[in-house]
């Protein structure tokens, strides 16, 4: 085919030979590839810290009777993959598995509901859980079944409550499967914690002589591990049993690699989706991402992968590529953790064994070529093969540019936030949240670290300002609006000097809510200065030069402050302006907790209201831009997925002109997007009112 360079003849020889004398420049090429793929260390250690900093401070302020989120899987590990799922983790606090009576004396049981592991008559890596004392959850009564005049949680009732008939969820092993936007699934899992290592997997401490490091080996067994609803296919009780779930450690020994063997993992993984899984029909689910994991987990810990390095970056693959097809030969393949659980015992035996082993052992014989299927990684090994004499660059500080990470940090920002906005949002748990931060100030932490406190900071400061506002909007009594009023605008400013450009437009968004609507409207000229800059970052929109120009090499705070422009997020559960009620209680409805509204479209929305109040010219001028911006954008300052509340606005702008038949029209194209928010309740409401 035109277009694609044919590998030179002369170059096929090589590639079958292991001991290829350009197989370090080869290797190098690919590290540079993956690392563009994957990241360069500096951005997964920036993924990771993120969401450990925030999941540990909302963690310490989840009430005993809440429940804990855990970010799990790829995402977690510090992959941005296209395409990988979301996987989350929840579990009741207060619930919690011991593995033998005597552990017990270290709860209090009028407070706590005990779970008994019992593991006696179950396969290696799953075990029954037995129910020791009274439970409130709706959840976990449904799913208790009575044997042998002893009460168990059935892991299959039980994952009924995630995954209910008639709802858009599937059943994904012990996880619920379900879009969480437009192109992203996640899974769900409803499990429960224990805090006591398992006996089961006592061995795997005993091997652990080099890695990971004895500081990540007490840390990993401190905190015990999980289980998660689904049995043994084989196991005596599958309806019944529980899988021992190593979420947390996993995730900790995937951190306690170098980067390079993060790379391998990475390789591991797109090899798995992009070679692996494009060859037979009938093997492409026999193998999964969590084999990948097992192989270069046991590769490390065995000494098995050479001194990993950008040079034998592809040793390095081969060696746990060998390791896999030497498990899929024997039809073992041992859990990291404890190893007598075969995790190939139910799928890959037999034919379906047979057929594996022989797709694999045809790519074997194929050498490194093999990896010439990846489109991921093909070219970075025919440019080699082309030009052995390229120059490859390795060092990290060449590899991504500044804008380029922080063009990633501020989606992760986003990212990590919102995750949280479940939230309790009364008053005492805003300020519960903001004291919860407040103890991690003085702790020695990374910069980014810091500068997610002071994202999160600002984020729970805005709610508490609003919370704290509508608390007191309908007293009588003078004194204490006053007070809650200047301690709301106190809080919004606060909350902006932490922030990012577009957050002034909370305080728009308050001065408009009480009526200060001069106040508002300067504000909001202000940020729609700061908005028209050339180097202001949106989007993925920005003027390289001019942003390097403008903030280069400033602190992460500074950046967001002056350059830096976010979408508006509004809780659900939080009124913040009256016009906007209907469409928050329609998407709560749906649960769904946050309405993403784009800067712009925001800004001309305030602009609109606070002026229809001092000059109907500019409110009707604001309402022309907006309109412009929503029927024209390609995009570019109104994603896709937020065309929904976007028509919405346009449309109750126009209702309130008394223009009703344009307001028809951007309510109706509304219900035409993709239902991002789920407004189209308060959308169908409002075209009645009309």
């Amino acid at each position: 085919m035109s277009g694609i360079r044919k590998i030179p003849a002369s170059c096929h020889l090589h590639l079958h030979v292991f001991q290829y004398e350009g197989l370090h420049h080869m290797s190098e090429s690919v590290f540079v590839g993956l690392r563009d793929k994957v990241g360069t260390s500096k951005q997964v250690a920036m993924r990771r810290e993120t969401k450990d900093i925030i999941e540990m401070v909302v963690r310490q302020v989840t009430p005993y009777d809440g429940v804990i989120t855990m970010l799990s899987g790829s995402r977690r590990e510090g992959f941005r993959l296209e395409g990988s799922d979301v996987d989350v983790m929840l579990w009741p606090n207060n619930h919690r598995v011991i593995m033998d009576m005597s552990q017990s004396e270290y709860y209090n049981k009028a407070n706590t509901t005990l779970i008994l592991s019992d593991s006696s008559e179950s396969p290696p890596g799953f075990t029954l859980l037995q129910l020791l004392t009274s439970t409130t959850r709706r959840y976990v009564q449904s799913a208790c079944v009575r044997m042998n005049d002893k009460v168990y949680i059935s892991s299959s009732a039980f994952r009924l409550f995630l995954a209910p008939p008639g709802l858009n969820v599937t059943e994904h092993g012990p996880c619920s499967n379900c879009i969480i936007k437009e192109g992203h699934e996640g899974d769900i899992a409803l499990c429960f914690v224990c805090d006591f290592w398992p006996l089961s997997a006592s061995s795997w401490i005993n091997r652990c002589h080099s890695w990971p490091d004895s500081e990540v080996v007490d840390d990993i067994v401190r905190n015990g591990c999980h289980f998660v609803a689904i049995g043994h296919p084989l196991g005596p009780h599958a309806n019944e049993e529980w899988r021992i779930s190593f979420s947390q450690a996993e995730y900790k020994c995937v951190y306690a690699m170098n980067h390079c063997q993060f790379l391998t993992y990475g390789l591991l993984k797109l090899f798995l989706k992009e070679v692996l899984n494009k060859q037979l029909e009938e093997t492409n689910k026999l193998l999964c991402s969590y084999h990948m994991k097992t192989t270069i987990f046991w590769a490390i810990q065995q000494n098995t992968l050479p001194h990993c390095c950008p040079q034998n970056l592809l040793a390095g693959f081969w060696a746990c590529f060998k390791l896999l097809l030497k498990w899929v030969y024997k039809g073992i393949c041992p859990n990291f953790f404890i190893p007598q659980n075969n995790m190939f015992l139910t799928k890959v035996h037999g034919s379906a064994q047979n057929r594996l082993f022989l797709q694999l052992y045809e790519l074997y014989k194929k050498g490194l070529a093999c990896l010439l299927q990846s489109p991921s990684i093909r070219s970075y090994i025919i440019d080699v093969l082309y030009n052995p004499r390229v120059f490859v660059c390795t060092d990290e500080n060449f590899m991504k540019s500044e804008v380029d990470c922080d063009v990633e940090l501020g989606y992760e920002i986003v990212d990590r936030i919102t995750c949280y906005s479940g939230l309790n949002i009364d008053l005492h748990s805003c300020v519960k949240y903001l004291y919860g931060i407040e103890k991690w100030v003085d702790l020695r932490l990374t910069h980014y670290q810091v500068f997610m406190l002071q994202r999160l900071a600002a984020y729970f400061l805005r709610n508490t300002a609003v919370v704290l506002h509508n608390m007191y909007t309908n007293t009588r009594a003078n004194k204490r609006m006053y007070i809650a009023d200047k301690m709301s605008r106190h809080m919004l400013k606060l909350a902006a000097k932490f922030g990012n450009v577009s957050d002034m437009l909370f305080i728009a968004i308050y001065y408009y809510k009480t009526l200060r609507y001069r106040e508002a409207s300067s504000l909001i000229k202000i940020t729609k200065a700061k908005l028209a800059q050339p180097y202001l970052m949106y989007n993925g929109c920005e003027d390289r030069e001019r942003y390097i120009e403008a903030v280069g090499g400033q602190s992460l705070s500074t950046k967001m402050r002056q350059a830096v422009a976010k979408d508006i997020i509004l809780d659900t559960r939080i009124f913040y302006i009256s016009e906007l009620i209907p469409e928050q209680q329609s998407a709560l409805q749906n649960v769904v907790h946050v309405l993403y509204i784009p800067v712009f479209v925001m800004l001309h929305f305030l602009e609109f209201l606070c002026y229809r109040h001092i000059d109907t010219t500019l409110s009707q001028a604001a309402l022309d831009e907006l309109q412009v911006l929503v029927h024209h954008d390609q995009g570019l300052y109104v994603p896709d997925l937020l065309r929904d509340i976007s028509w919405e606005i346009l449309g109750i702008c126009q209702q309130i002109t008394g223009n009703h038949q344009a307001a028809l029209y951007s309510y109706q194209q509304s219900l035409t997007q993709y239902p991002a928010h789920q407004i189209h309740t308060a959308t169908q409401m409002r075209i009645q009112d009309l």
